[in-house]
Order: C-alpha cells, then sequence, then structure tokens
C-alpha cells in the first residue's frame, strides 16, 4: 500500500491545493479547526429523520435549529440514498426541492448551504438559486455533465466514494485492499474534475456505501491516508449502519456511538463532520480542538 501511496503523492499532490483552506463565495475558508455540515433531509424515505423536515415550516425550523448549534453549512437532500433505494429523476427531485430552496435561501442569507444531489440539472437550478456547494455521492458516476456544471459556477465540489447505485451497492460488495481502492478512485476522480475546471475538491470516504462493517471500520482506522490527496475530508457517519448494528441498537440510540467515531475521524484528519446532531458534534470538536 505504502508504494502505492508515494505514487499517489506524485500524482496527485502536485496540485498547489491544501486541504485545510476552500473557497466559497470569494472567500477563503480556513478548516484548521473542523467545521459541522448539517444534514436537513428532504424526503420521506431517509433512514434515520424521513418525513420529518417534509414542510418549509419544519425545514426552516430545523435549519435555524443547527445554525444555532453551531452548523456551518446546511446539506439539503431529496433523494434517499440509503441501500434499496431507486435513483431520482431531476425532474421528480426539482419538484420537491425548488419550494422549499427558495425559501431556505431567503430567510437564511449568509448561511453555506450545499446540495446533495447527483443530477447536474438539479445541481444547475440549486446554483442559480444562490447555493455555495455541491455533494455528489456518486462523484459524477451517475451524471458525467456534473463536473462541467460544478466548474462552471466555481463552486466547491463534494465527491464520495460508492461502487455501483444505491438499489445494489450492499449485495455483497467486494474489495480487495479497500483503502488502497478508494484512494485510487478518488485520485482519478480528482484529476479529472481539475481538468474539467474545478478547484475546490473535497472528499468522503462513503462509509456504509457499497462497504460492509468490517469494510467501514477498515477505512475510518486508516482513514488518516486520505489525506495523501491534499483535499478536506469529510466524514458521514451519523447514526449509520457500522454503529447500531455493532452495538445492537438502532438508528435512533446511535448518538454516542456517532460522537465516539466522530472523534475518532477528527484524530485522523476529518476536516468537515456531516451530522444529524450539531451540537454533540459541536461538543466533539470542542473537545477535540483542547488537545490539539
Amino acid at each position: 500500500m505504502y508504494i502505492f501511496l508515494n505514487y499517489l503523492k506524485i500524482k496527485v499532490i502536485k496540485n498547489n491545493t491544501s486541504s485545510h483552506l476552500i473557497r466559497i463565495r470569494e472567500q477563503l475558508i480556513e478548516l484548521t479547526t473542523p467545521k459541522i455540515m448539517g444534514i436537513l433531509n428532504l424526503t420521506d424515505n431517509s433512514f434515520y429523520d424521513g418525513g420529518k423536515y417534509n414542510s418549509i415550516k419544519s425545514a426552516i425550523l430545523q435549519t435555524k435549529k443547527m445554525i444555532d448549534e453551531g452548523a456551518f453549512f446546511i446539506d439539503i437532500g431529496v433523494a434517499s440514498s440509503k441501500p434499496g433505494s431507486n435513483i431520482i429523476s431531476p425532474k421528480d427531485e426539482i419538484k420537491i426541492l425548488a419550494p422549499y430552496l427558495k425559501h431556505i435561501l431567503k430567510e437564511f442569507p449568509n448561511t453555506f448551504f450545499s446540495i446533495d444531489t447527483y443530477n447536474s440539472q438539479v445541481a444547475k437550478m440549486s446554483l442559480d438559486l444562490g447555493v455555495s456547494m455541491i455533494n455528489d455521492i456518486s462523484g459524477g458516476d451517475i451524471d458525467p455533465k456534473m463536473y462541467s456544471v460544478v466548474s462552471a459556477y466555481m463552486v466547491p465540489y463534494l465527491m464520495m466514494h460508492m461502487k455501483g447505485m444505491p438499489k445494489t451497492m450492499q449485495n455483497r460488495p467486494i474489495y480487495g485492499d479497500i483503502v488502497s481502492e478508494v484512494i485510487y478512485s478518488f485520485s482519478n476522480k480528482i484529476e479529472k474534475a481539475r481538468s474539467s475546471g474545478i478547484n475546490d475538491i473535497l472528499i468522503d470516504p462513503g462509509f456504509g456505501f457499497a462497504k460492509n462493517i468490517n469494510h467501514n471500520f477498515n477505512l475510518l482506522n486508516n482513514l488518516s491516508l486520505l489525506n495523501s490527496l491534499k483535499c478536506p475530508i469529510v466524514v458521514g457517519v451519523s447514526r449509520k449502519s457500522m454503529i447500531y448494528k455493532t452495538l445492537g441498537c438502532n438508528p435512533k440510540q446511535a448518538l454516542n456511538g456517532t460522537s465516539v467515531l466522530n472523534t475518532l475521524c477528527l484524530d485522523r484528519g476529518a476536516k468537515i463532520l456531516r451530522v444529524h446532531d450539531v451540537k454533540e458534534a459541536k461538543e466533539c470538536i470542542s473537545l477535540w480542538t483542547m488537545l490539539h
């Protein structure tokens, strides 16, 4: 693996980038102190909070709550990507998302919003309305036009690692060396994204996406190796099955486990925690920062 990683350093790190800075709205955002990305699910089919925020009023109240508790980014998503989910069409996604987005952006004009989408048409619509970032679970695999849209708007692009599609991704996922394969996949996509004109790239290893519990913990244990790619690492372990299946509980009982794994991710170089529970994540960062 280490020979392989040395190769990646030559291939990827030669770019003049930093895992501590991203540019948003002509501002340089410093990530030396990790930030929080609050999750706002607008789907009825989310594994944890589906249906809780499916009115504009409840979505605005939850957004305000997360901002007040310390969220720096808010990630808005319409399409469920839990195992077994079907791909949503751009038309259906826009129909749900647009009314929410217009109200939320008007209510919180100074907040950095990310849109969780794999459809380039949805990304374009959202960017036209004023969102600050695109979060693509497929890293451009589902819609190859995504790179050109993100490049045209000069916004940060969060690419996640996933093999296959949500519908079938958990059907016996197989890896030789998962850490090397994830890094290799990212190195290729980062190179392609930069060639397309995308300057600010963040990476999410995709815990729970085409990965079993052993894959997830192996990846978490070696998360620091992803720093070789010189892109800020975003992690989303919040209330996921790697926690509740290991502990023999359910997503509603997985908050303590989430805090433990978030802290371990911070120790291994994570710069942004993508979470349902902002207050607890903020406490993790505050305590972790005291030791660093």
